[in-house]
């Protein structure tokens, strides 16, 4: 174990046609994972992340189990070819659920199986084309969520801040008009850019309260053990170890705000200085320069930086 290096996973927007093309075809057990994926929600996985469509991908029911076996896979090719074990993990949103799983918490079969269903459960709360979110590039957090607060005061629509990702980058998410409204006086604020963001439900707020309700139900179903290696929530930016804390947070994480910059000083505070991005695109080292700029990351997607990491990381 490095008690320095701390695993990150990555959630919804890193997925695009053709993620871990070049592992699945390297590993074999990169491989397996997709295959027992599908096997565990009734169709090809990995044909939809290598030849499917970006707008069936890019559907929130689709894109979570394709982004948490993406993650598992580049985990179950680091520990196969060597890889020291990391003191501590914590993912983005969507991407607790990878850790979780990688972590030792939910098996491979439970978590893609959960996080479809909570995919579902998020998009029956709000249709498609009802809800948005973007990023807000250049605002401190406070101006952010004082905006959001003006905007949804006195309206039947909500927007609310829902990301504190880093210093000067926090997503908002709420109806779509709400968000748009709050875009146009944000960049008046002095945003530097708005982004909207390739979603299809406003994640992290109070409109996915029912959907948690119903993740609630599907949980009490899930086993649950507690973690292998230390899990930081995005709910406290704290770690648990009891299975029933564990199955609180997950619902309420649903609803609630990310709190990716403390999760990462939660993770420095117990020694991280070296950090790996486990699965798909580069969006949580962007983050993580912005958190702090000597922090250091590795990305694991391509086998050939795959490889290359294990050696240099090596005890």
């Amino acid at each position: 174990m490095r008690q320095d290096l701390a695993f990150v996973f990555p959630g919804q927007g890193s997925q695009r046609v053709g993620m871990l093309g070049d592992a699945i075809a390297a590993f074999p057990e990169a491989a397996t994972v997709f295959e027992e994926a599908s096997d565990a929600l009734g169709f090809d996985l990995q044909a939809l992340v290598s030849t499917g469509g970006p707008e069936q991908l890019n559907l929130t029911e689709y894109t979570q189990p394709a982004l948490l076996a993406a993650s598992v896979a580049i985990w179950r090719v680091w520990v196969a070819e060597g890889g020291v074990r990391p003191a501590a993990m914590a993912g983005h949103s969507l991407g607790e659920f990878s850790a979780l799983c990688c972590a030792g918490v939910l098996s491979l079969q439970d978590a893609v199986t959960l996080v479809r269903e909570r995919g579902r459960f998020m998009q029956s709360a709000v249709p498609v084309g009802v809800g948005a979110m973007a990023a807000i590039l250049g605002l401190d957090d406070e101006a952010v969520s004082a905006v959001c607060e003006k905007v949804t005061a006195g309206s039947d629509e909500i927007v609310q801040a829902v990301n504190f990702n880093a210093p000067g980058q926090v997503v908002i998410a709420g109806h779509s008009a709400a968000v748009e409204k709050a875009i146009t006086e944000l960049k008046e604020k002095g945003a530097k850019r708005a982004m909207p963001l390739p979603v299809s439900a406003p994640f992290h707020t109070s409109l996915m309260a029912p959907a948690g309700k119903k993740l609630d139900e599907v949980l009490e179903s899930i086993a649950i053990t507690s973690p292998e290696i230390p899990v930081v929530h995005n709910v406290h930016a704290e770690t648990e170890s009891d299975p029933a804390k564990i199955r609180q947070r997950l619902v309420e994480q649903i609803s609630a705000p990310v709190r990716w910059t403390s999760c990462i000083a939660t993770l420095q505070s117990q020694g991280a200085v070296q950090f790996a991005e486990c699965g798909a695109g580069k969006v949580l080292g962007g983050l993580l320069r912005r958190i702090d700029k000597s922090a250091s990351c590795v990305y694991l997607e391509n086998p050939d930086d795959l490889m290359s990491a294990i050696s240099a990381l090596a005890d």
